[in-house]
């Protein structure tokens, strides 16, 4: 069980930080055959991942349901790009895969999203929470004199 942080608890990260949110879904239940492989790709990468914090990854969070969720937050859109294009890298043969076994029938969805953010332009806020999100992959700081608002956090970045 993780350890809870009793209290308020925010990020502190002065630059840009990189989220990109990746998910599939399943459009058909009935064809465990199609979508077992999708789902199975991600463990792969995202072990590739932690075995190379050079990356730039910086932490993720994890979702599981008919339509799964991975949300990450990384370096820069550089770092992830130069990632998915890796040929020595899980995620491009994971995509060709995709792309050639499964393509557009419509048994298996998949989505993502990338934002990049900066300071002053987000504001979190973690209560009774353990490490999660920004704060895990940044910096965790308990909220202090300046940053007790929504408002105040996002004017500092945090």
């Amino acid at each position: 069980m993780p350890k809870v942080h009793p209290g308020r608890w925010t990020a502190e990260h002065d630059g840009d930080v990189t989220v990109f949110l990746i998910g599939m879904r399943i459009n058909k239940l009935h064809r465990p055959d199609r979508w077992i492989p999708v789902l199975l790709a991600m463990p792969r990468i995202l072990t590739h991942l932690s075995k190379h914090p050079d990356t730039g990854l910086l932490s993720f969070e994890n979702w599981f349901g008919r339509t799964t969720m991975l949300l990450s937050y990384w370096r820069s859109p550089q770092d992830l790009q130069r990632f998915a294009s890796d040929a020595d890298a899980p995620h491009l043969k994971a995509w060709r895969d995709f792309r050639t076994k499964v393509g557009d029938d419509g048994d298996v969805g998949i989505w993502h999203e990338t934002y990049v953010v900066r300071p002053g332009e987000r504001e979190v806020v973690y209560g009774n929470m353990p490490l999660f999100g920004l704060a895990r992959a940044t910096k965790h700081v308990a909220v202090g004199a300046g940053q007790r608002t929504a408002k105040q956090r996002m004017e500092s970045g945090h």
